[in-house]
């Protein structure tokens, strides 16, 4: 998008990951001039490995891309129709994954970087900022994410007078391919699903018998884990992002009805048994040589990880390009500090944008970087813009942050928590699908799939609607 009328003064973007590298690119399509701050290679983090822009620190998975019937998927088309870089880069550097679009993780972080230093209205300076951002900068978008540095953490919370809640999340292991038995493990996607760019044989799946399950589980839970300082003991989980053995220690069958769940697949070497539990490899890079063990975040220590998931069938000689890990997360109590528009209430010169406001993955923290970047720069041309409808996937995941997010007031908690984009953020339709084509009422899975798909329908059709009335340009290719 360009702007008829110049951007004044210049925006100041703090943080190079997912969201604030789109909100630099949206507010420079926009005909803003930004500064682009990230502190690394100056000061690296427990977490990132490189310099790179948009550094995938997790899973290379962006979830699936079916957009008429999944809620992140919906928001990818959106994303898409408004032109982010983090979704053409993406789309430029997709690996195969059945229905889901997960990336090579270098050359998405490459794309992505190559078109902010390229773009003439974006200069990204390395150091990091040490507190709250100067006085003179006007206009600052904060979305330094899970990692953000103490000095800065702790001059927002006594700029906030509030303490921010803060949460773990674990990262999955990742494994060279060729270290994979491909004579115990096969290769299928659940149910064959194809997607998009798939083959309908994407993920490699490694099954367990009761015995071999049971045996798993016991040494999950007898492993040694990371220890936690004194002031991490109290830090929660994200409840999406959980590591395995905090799942196993819910239940010894709570593996096998997620990650582990053996439903979709026939291995194709004893096609008449039914595997007890599977666990299920996702391509990492394009090149296809690495894979990561699908919802297997883990805090064990690097010796048990190796011991433990190598009595995996197949992955008896797992070599692991990178084991998995720990780090805090922390974000604020949105719906009390922001306002509409993503500002701090305290502050209004600052605003935030991705995992600092209390959304979760990385389509959504792009996303909230994308419309942090888009108010911003309306603001900077002396204009106010509306949030998307509540109706599409932006404007429910936007309501829900800043102000959709029911308070606990008993005992002065707090109960507001990161939310990936789900469905049961959009308002409700006015008249639901109750009947096919032919009359005949919908039944069980098709009436839900028939709801999911005209909430889509809907968000998709407000959108463009929001984009005729409020940008007045047609939304970047």
């Amino acid at each position: 998008m360009t702007a008829t009328q110049p951007c004044s003064p210049t925006l100041h973007i703090v943080g190079g990951g997912l969201a604030g590298s789109e909100a630099a690119w949206q507010a420079a399509q926009a005909g803003c001039r930004v500064v682009l701050h990230e502190m690394r290679p100056v000061r690296m983090t427990e977490a990132h490995r490189t310099d790179g822009l948009a550094e995938l620190v997790c899973s290379n998975s962006f979830r699936s891309d079916d957009a008429a019937n999944n809620a992140v998927g919906l928001l990818h088309a959106e994303m898409r129709r408004l032109g982010s870089l983090i979704m053409r880069a993406a789309d430029a550097n997709q690996v195969p994954a059945g229905g889901a679009l997960a990336v090579d993780r270098e050359g998405f972080s490459a794309a992505v970087s190559r078109a902010l230093h390229q773009h003439p209205a974006i200069e990204i300076e390395r150091g990091e900022v040490t507190g709250l951002p100067p006085a003179d900068w006007g206009n600052v978008v904060i979305a330094t994410g899970p990692l953000t540095s103490a000095p800065l953490a702790e001059a927002i919370r006594a700029l906030t007078d509030e303490s921010a809640l803060a949460f773990f999340d674990a990262i999955a292991p990742i494994v060279d391919k060729d270290s994979i038995d491909i004579s115990v493990a096969w290769f299928q996607s659940r149910y064959d699903k194809a997607g998009p760019f798939g083959s309908g044989a994407d993920y490699i799946n490694c099954p367990l018998t009761r015995q071999q399950y049971d045996a798993f589980v016991d040494a999950l839970l007898e492993g040694e884990k990371t220890d936690f300082k004194d002031w991490e003991a109290i830090t929660p989980y994200f409840d999406g992002c959980l590591p395995i053995e905090v799942m196993a220690e819910r239940g010894r069958e709570t593996l096998r009805h997620g990650p582990m769940k053996p439903v979709g697949l026939t291995n194709p070497h004893n096609p008449t048994v039914k595997p007890y539990a599977i666990v299920q490899l996702r391509q990492d890079n394009k090149l296809g040589t690495l894979y990561n063990m699908v919802g297997f975040q883990t805090k064990l220590k690097y010796g048990p990880q190796q011991r433990i998931f190598r009595t995996i069938p197949g992955l008896e000689n797992a070599e692991f390009a990178r084991f998995g890990g720990l780090h805090r997360n922390t974000f604020l109590n949105s719906p009390k500090l922001l306002d509409r528009q993503l500002r701090l209430r305290a502050a209004p010169r600052l605003r935030f944008a991705g995992q600092m406001t209390g959304c979760e993955g990385y389509v959504e923290s792009a996303s909230i970087g994308l419309m942090a970047g888009r108010y911003a720069a309306a603001e900077a041309r002396g204009k106010s813009l509306s949030p998307p409808p509540a109706t599409t996937a932006l404007g429910a995941l936007l309501a829900h942050i800043t102000g959709g997010h029911i308070e606990t007031i008993e005992l002065g908690s707090r109960s507001f928590q990161p939310m990936n984009i789900n469905f049961g953020l959009f308002p409700p339709l006015v008249q639901a699908p109750t009947r096919r084509a032919d009359g005949t009422r919908l039944r069980g899975n098709e009436k839900t799939a028939a709801k999911k798909q005209a909430l889509s329908a809907r968000a998709l059709s407000d959108l463009e609607r929001w984009i005729a009335d409020h940008l007045h340009v047609p939304a970047a290719a």
